[in-house]
């Protein structure tokens, strides 16, 4: 697949707001700070596209972004630091009712750092695409912090603790470079198998 176009569209802070339509959607979901933004920037090869903040917990929206003849979206994310409870109920709603509400949906990718074992946090969010029955795949960022080996048995770690198969897990590094042509490949299968079914 070759990204020709890839832009902004809008962002949402309710679920009334959101986008219902045909055009298919990925999307993308992952704690504040486990590089959300740089992942999408990273996948459209648009610099400057998505935002990247310093302040775990900045993206509190929904937000559209129009790539070609389809949409990446990126939901809230979670696990943020120095908000109150009832902000945090907000945010972790919006993004059930994203998941739940989309019809255009195709898959969802939860953006997990390789360096640390998944958080109670993260393991509701596969029990809840795994309870409603929503296709997703796992995206291990910052690879390039960690040596072969040490990615190796981490990944194993990570995939045991969520109890998921190695097959599910993509792995990639803005950084290095590494990762980009296998989720772009990805799309395309996805967006084709989705164009067949229709």
């Amino acid at each position: 697949m070759i990204i020709k176009k890839a832009e902004y569209l809008t962002s949402v802070a309710n679920a009334k707001d959101l986008i219902h339509d045909d055009v298919p959607e990925f999307a993308f979901v992952g704690r504040s700070n486990v590089g959300k933004s740089s992942a999408l920037n990273y996948i459209t090869g648009r610099r400057g596209l998505a935002k990247t903040s310093a302040t775990p917990g900045k993206t509190k929206l929904v937000n559209y972004f129009s790539v070609d003849d389809f949409r990446l979206v990126d939901l809230p994310g979670y696990g943020f630091a120095k908000v109150g409870k009832a902000q945090k109920d907000v945010w972790s709603s919006l993004i059930g009712d994203y998941l739940l509400s989309s019809n255009s949906l195709i898959l969802t990718f939860v953006l997990l750092d390789c360096r640390h074992i998944p958080t109670e946090q993260d393991k509701q969010m596969i029990t809840f695409l795994l309870h409603y029955n929503l296709p997703f795949m796992i995206i291990l960022t910052k690879i390039d912090k960690l040596s072969k080996q040490a990615l190796k048995q981490n990944i194993k770690k990570i995939a045991d603790t969520l109890k998921l198969r190695q097959e599910m897990f993509i792995s990639i590094s803005a950084e290095a470079n590494i990762g980009r042509e296998q989720l772009l490949d990805i799309l395309e299968t996805r967006l084709n198998l989705a164009k067949s079914e229709d």
